[in-house]
This record gives C-alpha cells, structure tokens and sequence, in this order.
C-alpha cells in the first residue's frame, strides 16, 4: 500500500495499531505517556482537532503546521519513544506498532466533520461503551473550559457550535445503537 504523502496546511486522519493486533496500550499510564509524547514531538508541527486511544490502536484527526519531512520524522520519534518505553515497561523487544502509520487525506469539511464524529465514537464501535464517559478521546476537552491543546474553537466552529457539536454525536450515537440492535 502507497503511503499518502503529507502536504502542509492539510487535514488527515493518522492511525495505527500494535503488530498482529496486539495492545499497544495496557494501562491508562501507558495512554497519558503517548498523549504527553505526542505534544513534546508533535506541538507547533501539527494542529489537532480530536483523537482516540484504544487498547490496540489509535486515531487522530490533524492538519499539518509544517512541512511533511518534519511531521514525518516527529511522529516516527513519537512512535519510537514510545515503542521503547513501552518495551522496556512490558520486558519485551521489537516492534510495537505495524510497519508505517497510516494517514488518509481529508477532501472536504464534510469529511472532516464525519471523522471527528467516527473517532469520538470509536469507543462505542469497539466495546460498546458510552463514548461521552470515555476517558482517552478529546470529546470532553470539547465540553470543558480547561486548557487544552485540541483546536476546541476550530472544531466547535466546523459544528456551528457546542450545541450542534453534541447534538451531532448523540444522533450519531442513535444511529449506531440502531444499526448495531440484534433481535
């Protein structure tokens, strides 16, 4: 598979998961270590508007603030950093992540408003779970007033507002609890 090519001022959804579907998250420790380790590797190259860390993979959607050999080279540190403490954490040795992070170029706000909705509900697709509660996504730095490093007012904007933005989720949220009821 061709690897998309990174272009500044782009929007793109970045994900990955552990080789062979392993974990490449054991504990809520191992997630806030990634969180940090992005934001040390990643802050000022890259833009993020919402993110989800599950157990065995991850999804963030971004847009990039600098030139595609420089994101590329900081989220190979990033995943190399982490794949070393995670390693040494877990007493093992290889690789932790599949070969290439994968990356798909946003064509149209629609899209990019569909996979911010996609990622905050990543948690209901995999184990059911109420997505609003889910400790590990940016939906509840949308909710807050605390500081934080998603692009809140971007993303809020894109929705129309805080309102819509909710409302969105819980009608997509709907959907899915429909679509996935078995009789």
């Amino acid at each position: 598979m061709k690897l998309e090519v990174l272009q500044k001022d782009c929007y793109y959804h970045v994900y990955n998961r552990g080789i062979n579907g392993t974990n490449i998250f054991d504990s809520n420790i191992n997630k806030l270590y990634f969180l940090q380790q992005l934001a040390k590797y990643l802050e000022n190259k890259i833009s993020l508007f919402a993110y989800c860390l599950m157990n065995n993979h991850f999804h963030l959607v971004i847009r990039l603030n600098s030139e595609e050999k420089e994101v590329t080279q900081a989220f190979s540190n990033l995943f190399n950093s982490y794949a070393k403490a995670y390693n040494k954490q877990n007493g093992r040795t290889g690789s932790l992540f599949e070969k290439h992070f994968k990356r798909i170029k946003l064509k149209d706000e629609n899209y990019l408003k569909q996979l911010i909705l996609y990622v905050h509900l990543n948690p209901k697709h995999h184990f059911d779970s109420d997505f609003a509660g889910f400790k590990f996504s940016s939906y509840q730095a949308f909710l807050s007033n605390k500081e934080t490093k998603i692009e809140r007012n971007e993303v809020l904007n894109l929705f129309g507002d805080l309102e819509n933005f909710i409302f969105c989720h819980n009608q997509k949220n709907e959907f899915l609890n429909e679509t996935y009821t078995f009789e």
